[in-house]
């Protein structure tokens, strides 16, 4: 099964509707493994409360209680200065290391411009989506 860091972006996205919805679909029916790490969890926590976004507090709750329950928590080994433009976003590269991801999804264009980490494809949700079709 193939194994993912979703960048919180993805998150977001996907739980905003839209083609990208098919993500946690896809999630939800067991089509890969995401991968994250308390770094990420608390991003994640933090830009779902945003007030732009609107989201219920039962929205929330379900949202967060399903990453909990079914994302795959690592601790990463490593800590990465790759992208200079927004540190934040080494987070991800070390979380897929660690958990020796497929791929990282994300709209993040800083980390798109990388392309792959370390033999590990970075791509974006509308790639993901295409690849998980021709599986």
């Amino acid at each position: 099964m193939l194994r993912v860091v979703l960048d919180t972006n993805m998150i977001i996205s996907s739980a905003l509707g839209g083609a990208l919805r098919l993500i946690l679909d896809k999630w939800d029916e067991n089509a890969f493994t995401v991968i994250t790490s308390t770094e990420i969890m608390n991003e994640y926590l933090e830009v779902i409360h945003r007030p732009k976004f609107k989201f219920k507090q039962e929205f929330i709750d379900k949202t967060i209680a399903y990453v909990y329950q079914f994302a795959e928590f690592v601790i990463p080994e490593e800590t990465l200065h790759v992208v200079d433009a927004d540190p934040k976003d080494d987070k991800f590269l070390e979380a897929a290391l660690a958990g020796h991801a497929d791929c990282i999804v994300t709209g993040d264009n800083h980390l798109l411009a990388l392309s792959e980490f370390r033999g590990i494809p970075i791509i974006t949700g509308r790639a993901f989506l295409e690849q998980l079709a021709r599986a």
